[in-house]
């Protein structure tokens, strides 16, 4: 709670209390609903610190959430007796708008929200019961709901008597832990509409603050609470904290706040907070809301580096920074960071490979600053293997692409074309026999470090799609341990995630899970089970002695969460350790920790979506206006091209058929007048995402020249 001390520390703040309750002149009727209108605020003095040992914590998951926490628990005091049903209220508020006279309606909200207990009294389930498990809040939902739906069109006078209220429980005086009541009344008024309102952000600092200071214990209650909340009031409940965040970063009107100097705890007490309802969501299968609905886009335009160095330099102390709560920071902020520290470390291994060659007094060139791949067209698996073999020490250096035989320059286009074809080539079926080949480790770790390491190392997008797990496999633990014998790649899986690899044996054993039958004698099964490897079926025990042990009603699911730990950890260990440890040779970094399994996808694979229309708003042009005829033309022509033409004309202008993680605004597509003769086809050059389009005088010119050029586009030459 707000610290004890001297009266004085709290008079402004007070005097701000006086203010709320004051009548304005001339504001009319006080009985009509009316907006909000609260004082300037930017006076207000920061109350004292709410506890000085609050501990930081890196990320808030459900990982940090034990599944017991056994906590003190102080006697709950007891609740004054309020018999109001939802049905009462709601018929006070009708007669108060037919009537004009609020005072029923004043009178209930004044009361409620005076103090923490009386919260408790009106919304408790039943004010006799303790509700002290994780299980049950013993909020009456639907009376907090219909109390808040209500408030925002009551007059003005109602609601100041709510925020007063509010302040009145927020300065109690706290002596020793919360009760449950207490949290039950944080998680209520967390859930009051009027915080959308910036006059009250004071309040709700403050409200916010207290929350994020409250134990482990605490918070593990309101994570395990707050998961029951309906999507429907919860997303709103993100939504104002995010904006809460945003407005306090990049104020619309900064005198509407105090100053940031004397509330630099606003943004961290709100992303504490919001870092619990990140918890709560995730604890349920299917999330109550879309892992993206935590991104703040605002970090988009702060100084990410920043925030990413202070993480890297102060970790887990006092100094906060949105790094340590990743769930904030969107994927296309993320990339940004990744991208500019793999270009860090270009630049650091380039300077110490040049001091090198100095020290030795050997005369420098510019290859030295690169990873230069040369290949053949006819040869490009075996000669892109072998040249990422011998050339280990350069794999974290700037990639540069040479195809044999042909003039173009890489600046980034060749490079493009060099993955593309790579990764049709390594999955083409000729190739099939080596994803078995449990003898080929190093050709795996050598397709992880081409694939996957190279691509996201050099801001590649690739059109390949690896099973879910696998991204969360490589993930496991993001950082490479220290201590070779520590396992890598394994992670919890469950038939959610075998279903994307073996989607008959995934339903076969959900069936078992489900059967209502007798499992043993039925199914006649043990915790042994085989597989074919080269035509040799081989027997495995899930557990000791697992041949012996028959699979009942009792340990199904045990039997079924080993088998698919089996499958998709055990199994396959040492394949996919090789590939864990050639994506982390060259895309070893910190910025991994900020990465969900599903955004290592998105910056892999990039985009799904092909949106043409977008493409056509963001393009830019040179020696063409978006309306001449020759560009109507072509984007009549481009938008009634069916996925496959599309596809060819983005990889025809940019090296890639894939969209990168901004979308595509992020290609800064231009499309150039080329002044040669109409005879010509279009001309693309790939490193710039630039398309020179000679001015055609129709539509079926255009179209023609354009198809011929996008289907015939593999090879590289110098105008």
């Amino acid at each position: 709670g707000l610290e004890r001390g001297a009266k004085n520390q709290f008079s402004t703040f007070s005097n701000f209390i006086t203010t709320i309750n004051q009548k304005k002149e001339g504001i009319g009727n006080r009985n009509s609903p009316t907006q909000l209108v609260i004082p300037n605020i930017k006076n207000v003095r920061d109350l004292p610190p709410i506890c000085l040992d609050v501990r930081q914590k890196q990320r808030i998951s459900i990982d940090t959430l034990p599944q017991e926490l056994k906590a003190p628990i102080p006697p709950e005091p007891s609740l004054p007796i309020r018999t109001k049903t939802v049905k009462d209220f709601q018929d006070d508020v009708e007669k108060a708008k037919s009537s004009g006279d609020w005072k029923a309606v004043h009178d209930f909200y004044s009361t409620t929200f005076d103090s923490f207990l009386e919260i408790n009294a009106a919304f408790k389930k039943d004010t006799n019961s303790p509700f002290n498990t994780t299980e049950d809040s013993g909020i009456n939902a639907k009376f907090v709901n219909v109390v808040y739906d209500a408030l925002l069109n009551t007059p003005q006078d109602v609601q100041k008597s709510v925020l007063k209220g509010i302040i009145n429980g927020l300065l109690q005086e706290w002596k020793g832990p919360r009760t449950k009541d207490d949290l039950r009344a944080y998680c209520i008024l967390l859930q009051n509409p009027q915080f959308s309102n910036t006059s009250t952000y004071v309040i709700y600092a403050h409200l916010l603050r207290q929350i994020a200071a409250l134990t482990e214990a605490d918070h593990h209650f309101l994570v395990h609470w707050s998961k029951k909340i309906s999507q429907r009031r919860f997303k709103p409940l993100v939504d104002r904290l995010l904006q809460f965040i945003s407005l306090r970063l990049f104020p619309a009107k900064p005198e509407e706040f105090p100053p940031m100097v004397k509330c630099t705890w606003w943004i961290p007490s709100a992303t504490k907070v919001l870092a619990l309802f990140n918890a709560a969501n995730s604890l349920i299968s299917p999330p109550i809301i879309s892992y993206t609905d935590f991104y703040n886009s605002t970090l988009d335009h702060i100084d990410l580096m920043e925030e990413y160095h202070n993480w890297q330099c102060y970790g887990n102390s006092h100094r906060f920074s949105f790094c340590q709560y990743p769930f904030i920071i969107s994927i296309a902020a993320k990339k940004v960071i990744i991208q500019r520290d793999s270009e860090q470390q270009m630049i650091s291994i380039a300077r110490q490979s040049l001091v090198d060659k100095v020290s030795r007094r050997q005369k420098p060139d510019m290859n030295m600053l690169f990873l230069n791949v040369k290949v053949r067209r006819t040869h490009l698996v075996s000669d892109s293997l072998d040249e990422l073999a011998r050339k280990r020490a350069d794999l974290k250096k700037k990639l540069k692409v040479t195809f044999v035989g042909e003039a173009g320059l890489d600046m980034g286009g060749l490079t493009k074309e060099w993955f593309l074809l790579l990764i049709r080539q390594i999955f083409h079926p000729d190739y099939e026999n080596f994803w078995l080949d449990n003898s080929c480790f190093w050709l795996y770790r050598l397709i992880s470090v081409t694939l996957m390491g190279l691509a996201v190392y050099n801001s590649i997008t690739l059109d390949i799609r690896f099973p879910p797990c696998c991204y969360k496999k490589l993930l496991s633990p993001p950082i490479v341990p220290c201590d070779h014998n520590t396992l890598v790649g394994i992670s919890d899986v469950t038939l959610d995630d075998l279903i994307q690899i073996m989607p008959e044996l995934a339903h076969g054993l959900s069936e078992l899970l489900s059967y209502e039958g007798n499992v043993e004698e039925d199914f006649y099964s043990t915790f042994q089970v085989f597989q074919e490897e080269f035509g040799v079926i081989k027997s495995y025990n899930l557990k000791p002695n697992g041949d012996k042990i028959p699979v009942t009603n009792q340990n199904r699911k045990e039997y079924v969460q080993l088998y698919v730990d089996f499958l998709l950890n055990k199994s396959i260990y040492k394949q996919f350790a090789a590939f864990y440890y050639g994506f982390h040779s060259v895309c070893a970094s910190y910025a991994l920790l900020l990465l969900r399994p599903e955004e290592v996808e998105i910056l892999v694979c990039g985009s799904p979506e092909l949106d043409m229309s977008a493409l056509q708003r963001s393009t830019q042009y040179e020696g063409y206006q978006k309306t001449d005829l020759t560009i109507r033309y072509f984007w009549e022509v481009v938008l009634g091209f069916t996925l496959d033409l599309q596809k060819k004309l983005l990889h025809f202008a940019t090296g890639s058929d894939r969209v990168p993680v901004g979308g595509m605004a992020d290609l800064n597509f231009k499309i150039s007048k080329s002044e040669t003769s109409t005879n010509w086809l279009p001309v693309a050059h790939t490193c710039f995402n630039q398309l020179c389009l000679p001015p055609y005088k129709n539509k079926k010119e255009l179209k023609q020249k354009l198809i011929i050029g996008i289907s015939n586009a593999e090879g590289f030459g110098l105008e």
